[in-house]
């Protein structure tokens, strides 16, 4: 049994699709971000880093959320959801998966906690700069999903890599785009509503996998409220 530790709308949504579109047996343990539970010596001792997602996989203890996508995926080689190691196509779906998660992500962090780049103190004596950081983050990520379209449009095909199914950069670029929901502005607007990336996000919304998982989540955050 797999262990998924995780927090709504945070960067475990990417393993959670894929451990139902693996259909491997696990299960959610929500980490309360509201109380700083990510923080506590407990979570501390599965990651250092203090940050969502940890997978537990037996004695096998995973954080970084790429690291965890690629574990699950070698659980079924035959899924089709990596491309065979040492082919031209598990390079090609390794770089999406990397660029994804040290490129934009990271852009998008700057553009979420900009204190991360600057710093808690500098932020409170320059609280105009949280504003411009932010602003300017949005920007870059706008261009970076430019980047996204211009490969859909290469191939012309359903998904990101050529090929008849959804591979892991897939659902991950499926997570990243959905914390764009709020961006405002014409100069990067929501990945949603982008032309180019509408579509593709379109038709992985509809996979019975990641209709699963919204379900999966949504129950938990209905219990959590019943218990508060």
């Amino acid at each position: 049994m797999l262990d998924l530790h995780y927090a709504p709308g945070n960067a475990n949504l990417a393993p959670h699709m894929l451990l139902h579109a693996l259909d491997l047996p696990h299960r959610l343990v929500p980490v309360d971000r509201g109380n700083a539970a990510h923080k506590s010596p407990a979570y501390l001792a599965l990651n250092p880093n203090g940050l969502i997602p940890v997978l537990v996989d037996g004695d096998l203890v995973l954080y970084e959320t790429a690291a965890i996508c690629l574990h699950l995926a070698d659980q079924r080689p035959g899924s089709g959801l990596m491309p065979a190691p040492g082919t031209a196509a598990r390079s090609e779906a390794t770089k999406w998966l990397v660029w994804m998660s040290t490129t934009l992500q990271t852009t998008l962090m700057h553009h979420f906690y900009p204190a991360r780049v600057l710093g808690d103190a500098y932020l409170a004596a320059h609280p105009e700069v949280s504003a411009q950081v932010s602003a300017h983050a949005q920007q870059q990520v706008g261009a970076l999903l430019g980047q996204i379209e211009t490969q859909l449009a290469r191939h012309g095909g359903d998904w990101l890599l050529p090929g008849n199914q959804p591979t892991v950069p897939d659902y991950y670029g499926l997570m990243l785009c959905r914390w764009t929901r709020g961006f405002q502005g014409e100069a990067s607007p929501p990945a949603r509503l982008r032309p180019l990336l509408q579509p593709w996000l379109d038709r992985l919304l509809a996979l019975p996998a990641v209709q699963r998982t919204w379900a999966a989540e949504a129950e938990q955050a209905a219990r959590r409220e019943r218990v508060r």
